[in-house]
């Protein structure tokens, strides 16, 4: 009987031990800053960080997304639907949440709407919206934007008035990648031969004025 009594004592911590290290394992993943959220994006390992997350966060991300319409929130939530990551891809509704992030001024938001229509991603080809989406981006300081948006002025898209900004931004932006600097100095020197002159001087002002 005694030895039936510690069996069932050994049988009972050996469970304890395991629910305990499954708990551990299982452990509720704390939900993302805004600040933290925009560092991940700004990375592109937004989409990573939910699957390494074991996709625990769906219904918190839908919920700042879809009801309290916060834009950092938005633009992840329509990136997991349009990919299907943690949840059924639907990229009509994966869309329509990037646009209502891309509407309150996001800057990812509006850089990957913008390039997702110069590239036919996901969406048709559509050059003109793309400059459109893509100008917005660029304004705001987005640098994958502002080069996107040179490639398509020297590429024959958008408005020559649009030009010395275009040469403005990529003149005062700063990078410590050696590719993304030679990409720049590529598409000033590309839309040197589109403007006059006099506009080149004027776009080679400092940032702030």
């Amino acid at each position: 009987m005694r030895s039936i009594s510690i069996l069932i004592f050994i049988i009972s911590m050996t469970l304890h031990a395991q629910s305990s290290a499954l708990a551990q394992q299982i452990k509720a993943v704390e939900l993302y800053s805004q600040d933290k959220l925009l560092s991940l994006i700004e990375k592109n390992e937004h989409l990573t960080q939910v699957v390494l997350d074991r996709c625990q966060l769906v219904q918190d991300i839908e919920a700042r997304a879809q009801t309290l319409k916060i834009p950092a929130f938005q633009f992840l939530w329509g990136d997991m639907l349009a990919w299907g990551v943690c949840v059924d891809a639907e990229p009509v509704r994966g869309i329509r949440f990037m646009k209502d992030a891309a509407d309150q001024g996001l800057a990812p938001a509006l850089e990957q709407l913008g390039r997702y229509y110069s590239q036919g991603k996901l969406v048709q080809v559509d050059k003109p919206r793309a400059v459109v989406y893509l100008r917005e981006a660029a304004a705001l300081g987005n640098l994958n934007a502002q080069i996107q948006l040179a490639e398509l002025f020297i590429d024959g898209y958008g408005s020559p008035y649009d030009y010395e900004d275009a040469y403005h931004w990529l003149y005062n932006a700063i990078t410590n990648d050696k590719t993304v600097y030679a990409k720049i100095a590529k598409c000033m020197e590309n839309l040197e031969t589109l403007m006059h002159p006099k506009a080149v001087r004027s776009a080679r002002r400092p940032l702030d004025t």
